[in-house]
């Protein structure tokens, strides 16, 4: 039980934490050669292609500080839906349902809650958030690669997300959300990866509900 107790308290829970530094495995090496002009075109089909996407299924693993790792299945619904549904050996859930994210803990029956506007999610979820107000293109080095990092610099409270994108002709915008990486205000870093990913499929509201371990009812996620 010792990589759930970790992953737990991991940043996911609270805000999906993560670094940029946990990118550069990736190969994303900065280089001073690159252009204003592509920047802020890489920028805008970014923006494109987060708000063009309806719906979303992809297998996702997520790694915390400690190099831990789970998996499982996530589930995106514009606006401001996503359900991150664990391995069945982790006994946990984390869901939003438009407004707030949740962290549902089965094993020891508690749950706790988050607005999507305060957490680096907000960047995914939050349709209010303006990325291109706070992003940033980071260079990487590499064409088909497009790295953004969004923090507000008003309220470093929220945290600092770094969306990695892969350029894709079947991806909505031709870029393709592969993984994000995110500090919390605690710098606390978590990893998340995708992969198989599923555009435009049907997925009902109620995918966005969990069954309170608090009590017997169902409850909104």
């Amino acid at each position: 039980m010792k990589i759930l107790r970790s992953i737990r308290f991991s940043p996911l829970a609270a805000a999906f934490s993560c670094a940029l530094a946990a990118a550069l495995p990736l190969g994303l090496v900065a280089t001073p050669a690159y252009s204003q002009n592509a920047a802020g075109g890489d920028l805008d089909r970014a923006v494109a292609a987060l708000r063009g996407i309806s719906t979303m299924r992809a297998d996702f693993t997520q790694t915390d500080r400690q190099g831990q790792t789970a998996g499982g299945v996530m589930t995106l619904k514009r606006p401001g839906k996503i359900r991150f549904q664990y391995e069945k050996s982790v006994p946990m859930l984390v869901v939003s349902n438009g407004r707030s994210l949740f962290l549902v803990d089965y094993e020891v029956k508690q749950v706790q809650r988050w607005p999507i506007s305060k957490s680096p999610l907000g960047a995914l979820l939050d349709p209010n958030r303006d990325v291109r107000r706070f992003g940033k293109l980071i260079p990487t080095g590499n064409p088909d690669v497009v790295s953004i990092e969004v923090r507000d610099a008003e309220r470093p409270e929220f945290g600092v997300i770094t969306l990695i994108f892969v350029r894709s002709d079947t991806a909505p915008g031709g870029l393709q959300l592969t993984n994000w990486v995110a500090l919390d205000s605690q710098n606390h870093r978590t990893t998340v990866r995708l992969r198989n990913h599923r555009y435009g499929i049907a997925v009902a509201d109620s995918v966005f509900t969990f069954k309170d371990p608090r009590r017997a009812t169902r409850r909104p996620g």
